[in-house]
């Protein structure tokens, strides 16, 4: 059972992840960019593929597989400015679903990577 907290359970993602060949993790502050609002995110050549935002993990994958997934009820359509404008290919996963976020993170480094 992963770590309830989400900043541990995004903790543990990223000390899995930055050991992999090209992934990076950026953190808030470090750069002076604090990419939409995230506190930390991971990269795959200098792109975004995963990220911690208000507590969720926030995932980019391909659009087909976040609409299986918003449908299915375990996340929901990224709206970083919360004005309504969804982002299509990225994938809010609140710390109460029962997705797993180690497993998201694993499919959007590889669709990001590839």
């Amino acid at each position: 059972m992963p770590p309830a907290d989400p900043d541990k359970r995004y903790a543990a993602i990223v000390k899995s992840l930055a050991r992999k060949r090209g992934v990076i993790n950026e953190i808030a502050g470090a750069t002076g960019q604090k990419g939409f609002g995230s506190t930390g995110q991971l990269k795959v050549n200098n792109r975004i593929f995963a990220m911690l935002v208000r507590g969720s993990l926030v995932v980019k994958l391909p659009r087909a597989r976040v609409d299986e997934l918003v449908q299915t009820g375990q996340g929901m359509r990224f709206d970083p400015r919360r004005n309504g404008r969804l982002m299509k290919e990225w994938l809010v996963v609140a710390p109460t679903s029962r997705a797993d976020w180690q497993l998201l993170a694993d499919e959007a480094l590889r669709f990001v990577g590839a």
